[in-house]
């Protein structure tokens, strides 16, 4: 509470400062010779005129986090201290709100949506997990919310914005624009096949290129069109992240490639940013921040009467007479008895993040519960060979019981389980997209079942992407080496088994076009959280075992260099 309490209280303080008196010999002025009347000097109001501070909060990557770390009780009462302050409070979030736990599974986006609607959210813009759902449905959660979706660059084919670019809003008199930017790494990032038609051809953009300049010219744009409008300030909210992968469309770069933006409130890489200060293409400074996820910080941007912007964070828990808790028990309600109900057990920690760092490494190396997702799709399908992407593998499972809670919690997206044939080229080729980002993070790195290999680190990536982060082709000398299906090597010639969900396989999710043609065997045949309950029920007889006891993994893939 004292980090707020001093935020608050330092909204309220006003520096004063005065001259001191000191005694003058007085002296008799002479007689001025007539002039003309002097002209007043006309000095330039640079004020804006308010007597409070405009308050900007921010939230970013949620993900369902109804209760975690703050939650959205707690971010009612602090946007309804600064109001009982006399500030003027706007409410905006940054993407991937809807998605990312058992309420947003279970509801469709729904129960978030209408959590937000009570919250008084005035602004969001989509993240790329908001379109989890199907474009149809997010379309329909977009006409259910209350609070106005924006994006300059979530465009038809046409090349129109399916939402407002941007809103002005009017507060206290002063005009601010928020302009919405989505990630453009979103085809590849949800389900590629929800941006297509029936014939597999692209119907909607995030006007992504390989330079990144489609993307910085659509927001130029938009910021010159809100100014031409009137705005004072403009205020960016942006769902982008500054992962290496996410270049060229980094929140970093978008600001070094454009002007007449004054902050940049950001989302995607769940960073923690107060304030930082990044230099536009004019060279002038532009906030950027960003609250990390599951509100584990809630922003809060100032605009002062003296036209300077401030932003800081709040992490420290509030409390307030619950205005909203009862719409949060009613959805925990409606779901608990699922949620609470024990579907198998661990005898060990089945992890997506290393145990002696607590970083999250699911999405570069091999660990216990990526061995246990991949064995699970294999078993159930009957297949050779299963991938699970590490992306999709979202919560670590404590030894004990095991609920389908817990299972929800690590298979969220409610992918379903297909299975197809591929060749070995085909399969070495998703292995080299796979290791392509290391040793950074990368959703689509690939937890295995059925096979073994090496990645050398010290061999430059040989994929090659298209302009929407695709797979095109492998050119260059092999990352991964020594693939061994089984007992046996990968024979390239050879057709294989392949299980994975939907996402992956069907629908190209993050980026893997090389099986979207290929004969599929099984089709959506079980959702994903199904196909791990029934493995630990059905094949494991209800526990997972000392098999699974390595965190690490069960040697199946050699990280060197």
């Amino acid at each position: 509470m004292k980090k707020l309490l001093s935020i608050l209280l330092a909204a309220t303080l006003v520096m004063a400062t005065g001259c001191g008196k000191g005694q003058v010999e007085e002296v008799a002025a002479p007689t001025p010779e007539p002039t003309e009347a002097p002209v007043e000097e006309v000095v330039e109001d640079t004020t804006l005129g308010i007597d409070k501070d405009i308050v900007v909060l921010y939230v970013n990557d949620v993900h369902c986090g109804i209760e975690d770390n703050l939650g959205y009780q707690d971010l009612v009462t602090v946007k309804n201290a600064y109001e009982a302050m006399g500030h003027t409070v706007l409410l905006v979030d940054n993407g991937d709100a809807i998605q990312g736990d058992i309420v947003g599974t279970l509801s469709k986006g729904e129960a978030i949506i209408n959590i937000m609607n009570e919250a008084g959210f005035d602004l969001a813009v989509p993240g790329n997990h908001e379109f989890d759902y199907g474009m149809e449905r997010f379309l329909e959660l977009s006409n259910k919310a209350d609070f106005d979706y924006v994006s300059c660059n979530f465009v038809d084919k046409n090349g129109e914005a399916v939402f407002d670019p941007y809103v002005i809003k009017e507060v206290d008199g002063v005009k601010i624009a928020f302009v919405g930017v989505c990630t453009p790494k979103t085809l590849t990032t949800s389900t590629p096949a929800y941006f297509m038609d029936d014939n597999g051809e692209f119907i909607y953009s995030f006007e992504q290129d390989e330079t990144g300049e489609k993307l910085y010219a659509c927001v130029q744009e938009a910021v010159d069109n809100a100014l031409a409008e009137g705005a004072q300030f403009v205020i960016a909210l942006a769902h982008l992240g500054t992962e290496a992968d996410c270049s060229p469309w980094m929140s970093t770069e978008l600001i070094e490639n454009t002007t007449g933006i004054n902050a940049v409130l950001d989302g995607h890489s769940h960073s923690v940013w107060e304030e930082e200060h990044v230099k536009d293409k004019d060279g002038n400074e532009v906030i950027l921040t960003s609250t990390g996820t599951k509100l584990a910080n809630i922003g809060v941007l100032t605009i002062s009467n003296d036209m300077t912007l401030h932003s800081t964070l709040v992490n420290d828990a509030v409390s307030e007479e619950a205005t909203m808790q009862d719409v949060i028990d009613a959805v925990n309600e409606e779901n608990e008895e699922i949620i609470d109900t024990v579907v198998a057990h661990t005898d060990v920690d089945l992890v997506i993040a290393d145990p002696k760092t607590e970083e999250r490494i699911v999405r570069l190396s091999e660990t216990n519960l990526g061995d246990l997702c991949a064995d699970a799709y294999r078993a159930m399908s009957g297949a050779d060979i299963a991938f699970v992407n590490g992306g999709g593998v979202r919560s670590t499972i404590k030894a004990g019981d095991i609920t389908y809670g817990d299972i929800i919690k690590v298979h969220p997206f409610g992918n379903n389980m297909c299975m197809v044939e591929a060749t070995g080229e085909e399969i070495y080729e998703a292995l080299e997209m796979s290791a392509n980002a290391l040793p950074s993070e990368y959703g689509g790195f690939l937890q295995v079942s059925g096979l073994s290999f090496t990645i050398d680190v010290n061999v430059e990536s040989p994929v090659v992407l298209d302009e929407n982060k695709m797979f095109v082709k492998v050119d260059g000398d092999a990352r991964v080496k020594d693939i061994m299906v089984g007992e046996e090597p990968l024979d390239l010639e050879k057709t294989y088994t392949v299980a994975c969900h939907d996402y992956l396989l069907l629908n190209m999710g993050d980026g893997y076009t090389m099986f979207a043609d290929n004969n599929v065997l099984l089709d959506s045949v079980m959702i994903d959280n199904q196909v791990l309950i029934n493995y630990i029920v059905d094949k494991l007889e209800g526990t997972v075992g000392e098999e699974y006891a390595d965190p690490y993994g069960a040697g199946r893939i050699t990280i060197i260099g």
